[in-house]
């Protein structure tokens, strides 16, 4: 494995933006960060005028590059991380929709082979499970069919054959069984994530002391603020604001979440507590105008038009084609945080969440998973553990 120093790019650690500096990579970790280093034997990658940010950590996305994680091939699981690696994402979290038993066994079996052959594309930090245990009042675009309350009939098997593999799973915490399920979930160091839920602010309060401390694609597909008989009671989205003990994620296209909600979120949350994703669905990172939504056997066609994916008829998103670059971009350039802080929020605070203490920051001994880009947020290379996987 190749050395090599990033000479004199604005270096973005997790808290701060330093001018301008040199980074040192061998054996895929990061060796030195410092001024004027040695380059004997290292290859020297020139970074003037540009930024050098820990690589970006996607913790949610269904596909990317015309491929979709459900569409069952490897070839899919490795167009995908090869897709999102070219917008600076270095390591990402495959994510399922409510299907049936056999097509998430199927998932698993194709995700463990791709493991085997991703050599030049994102690094996949394990599987994130979304569904099928949802509202039906708020399953979104989620398939009707296969949405249930948790029963350990139905999940134990999983656990057991694939529990090792699971780094996250997303349901809706009001429903029947979901203790049990938290326990089974937190006992195996998987995390429960709120998703798709009509829950109220006590439901959430519940929910976070038994192990559900992260929202799922914060402001959609849950609850807000309900006036029932007169009473205003709050909901999942008051929970991020009001509780400390909880992380959210936001789908910062721009779209989802408008940038005034996402200027909120920042100021409210902070980027400490909050994640950005891109929810990506296999329109990501092409130029197609339409695309399936889901896998090639049971997805249904919908638009790509300003940037969002749409159902046919313009009613309603139907998912987000956000790249991880575009993500920091909107926050910066439309939402007004500052450069450092939303870096944040799109690799240190997610290495957090998902408990990947070796990425996410620029500091030597972590991981070589690196972003250089320029102030459009725009990626001229990408370093995945040393290895330069994209370069412009």
């Amino acid at each position: 494995m190749s050395a090599y120093l990033f000479r004199q790019a604005r270096v973005i650690t997790a808290t701060s933006l330093i001018q301008p500096m040199d980074v040192l990579v061998n054996e895929g970790r990061i060796v030195a960060v410092g001024q004027t280093l040695d380059a004997s034997g290292a290859a020297v990658v020139d970074g003037s005028g540009l930024y050098l940010a820990p690589g970006f950590i996607d913790l949610h996305l269904h596909g990317g590059g015309g491929h979709d994680f459900m569409d069952g091939t490897v070839e899919a699981f490795l167009g995908v991380t090869r897709a999102h690696a070219r917008f600076g994402t270095t390591t990402l979290m495959p994510t399922t929709l409510a299907c049936t038993d056999d097509e998430l066994n199927d998932m698993f079996s194709v995700f463990l082979e791709a493991n085997k052959h991703n050599t030049d594309g994102a690094a996949m930090a394990g599987v994130h499970l979304e569904g099928p245990y949802f509202s039906m009042e708020q399953r979104g675009a989620q398939d009707p069919r296969f949405i249930r309350n948790p029963d350990p009939a139905h999940y134990g098997p999983i656990l057991e054959r694939w529990g090792k593999w699971i780094r996250r799973w997303s349901s809706a915490p009001e429903l029947p069984g979901t203790a049990e399920f938290a326990k089974a979930l937190t006992e195996r160091g998987i995390l429960p994530s709120v998703a798709h839920t009509d829950a109220f602010y006590e439901d959430i309060e519940a929910a976070a002391a038994i192990g559900f401390t992260h929202l799922t694609h914060f402001y959609s597909g849950m609850s807000g603020l309900r006036r029932i008989n007169g009473i205003r009671r709050p909901g999942v989205v008051e929970s991020g604001y009001i509780s400390d003990d909880l992380t959210v994620e936001v789908i910062a296209d721009g779209m989802h979440i408008p940038p005034a909600l996402l200027k909120q979120v920042y100021k409210g949350i902070g980027p400490n507590r909050t994640a950005l994703v891109t929810d990506a669905m296999r329109g990501a990172g092409t130029d197609l105008t339409t695309c399936l939504l889901g896998s090639k056997k049971n997805g249904q066609t919908v638009l790509i038009e300003g940037g969002v994916a749409w159902l046919p008829d313009r009613t309603a998103f139907a998912g987000s084609v956000a790249t991880m670059n575009r993500t920091v971009r909107t926050m910066v350039q439309l939402a007004g945080v500052p450069l450092q802080d939303a870096v944040r929020m799109a690799s240190t605070t997610p290495a957090a969440i998902a408990k990947l203490p070796t990425k996410g920051r620029i500091l030597p001994g972590l991981d070589a998973d690196l972003v250089l880009f320029d102030e459009n947020i725009d990626v001229h290379l990408t370093m995945i553990g040393g290895r330069i996987v994209y370069r412009r």
